[in-house]
């Protein structure tokens, strides 16, 4: 399992572009509806234990464009549009409208990031695009991305009114002008990924075993987010956060693709979890992203060890250990049967 976090308003294009676009990062922005469409892939889904303080939604419900911009991309209730057009009555105030949308404190969103030395590096990589005909806003190579940096040093002179003293202090303006100004963290995106053997079995195997490796690798999931929630999952409330606080459970999207950016079979599910928690009492807050992030090694065990545990109850098969080709790094248990080839 992995763990990145999600930003509030231009963050959420990490949502429909690379998560709910099928992880596809060449298509530029594609709208949360095409994920339904493209290559056959299911639905999302929502799943968390805390669905059940946000009135008409439920685990299993299918997620929809509506529901993941209101959430993840400004941090209202799921069904704010929904909830605002059934609102009647001659005497609504403001603080109505409020109330049915709402879901603790909207993110703050940071717009226009436009600060000159972003300007700059964004006109010459458009400028490097369009020399050899490819779009302006395409991906280019990290190298040439660093070296466009390092090549704005104008701006370290323009600020301090004299040369760097050596690259390193070169290097620390550069990092320090190239970050986005902080925002909102919407979410956080928990990946979950079985073993290589196991996507292949899963890809080769007939429909009725690929459905019973596909259904135990949803159940490891479901079990890692049950770990998460039992032991990992907090708020903070009191003066700068001082106490932590537990919570109901968390409120996910989960996505399962079945293929890698490189097209080769890899099953997997994305499951993003809005940064919005509700306390015993009652009130929505955001979540203790710290515990979560210390948590990622014991949730992704827990993943791993339960996925093992429903294959082999399931289907019989066997797991273990083959060296990779870092000896210093732990040996990966694959499945006995399925060699390397």
């Amino acid at each position: 399992m992995s763990v990145h976090k999600l930003t509030a308003g231009s963050g959420y294009d990490y949502l429909t572009r690379q998560v709910a676009a099928l992880d596809a990062t060449e298509k530029g922005h594609t709208g949360l509806a095409s994920y339904y469409t493209e290559r056959g892939e299911s639905p999302g889904a929502w799943i968390g234990s805390g669905l059940d303080g946000i009135d008409g939604l439920a685990a299993g419900d299918p997620v929809t464009a509506e529901q993941m911009r209101a959430l993840f991309g400004c941090g209202l209730h799921p069904l704010a549009e929904l909830r605002l057009q059934q609102l009647e009555g001659p005497d609504l105030t403001d603080q109505d409208f409020q109330n049915v949308a709402r879901l603790g404190a909207p993110f703050r969103i940071v717009d226009n990031d436009l600060r000159p030395f972003r300007v700059e590096v964004a006109r010459r990589i458009a400028a490097l695009n369009t020399a050899i005909g490819w779009p302006a806003d395409a991906s280019i190579a990290a190298a040439d991305r660093a070296r466009m940096r390092t090549q704005a040093r104008e701006f370290f002179v323009a600020e301090h009114g004299r040369e760097p003293v050596d690259a390193r202090e070169l290097a620390g303006q550069i990092a320090k002008d190239s970050r986005p100004r902080t925002q909102t963290v919407a979410g956080y995106d928990l990946t979950f990924s079985p073993v290589k053997s196991v996507s292949a079995l899963w890809a080769v195997a007939d429909p009725a075993v690929a459905a019973v490796i596909e259904r135990a690798h949803k159940d490891a999931v479901k079990d890692a987010l049950a770990f998460i929630e039992t032991h990992a999952l907090f708020t903070r409330t009191g003066p700068h956060g001082i106490r932590q606080v537990n919570v109901r459970g968390l409120v996910a999207a989960a996505f399962t693709h079945r293929d890698s950016r490189a097209g080769d079979p890899d099953l997997h599910t994305h499951v993003a979890v809005a940064n919005k928690v509700q306390t015993l009492d009652g009130r929505w807050l955001s979540i203790d992203g710290r515990v979560v992030f210390k948590a990622n090694v014991a949730a992704s065990e827990t993943y791993n060890t339960a996925l093992e545990q429903h294959l082999r109850d399931s289907l019989g098969v066997r797991f273990a250990e083959r060296p990779g080709t870092d000896p210093a790094k732990r040996p990966i248990r694959e499945i006995i049967g399925v060699t390397h080839d």
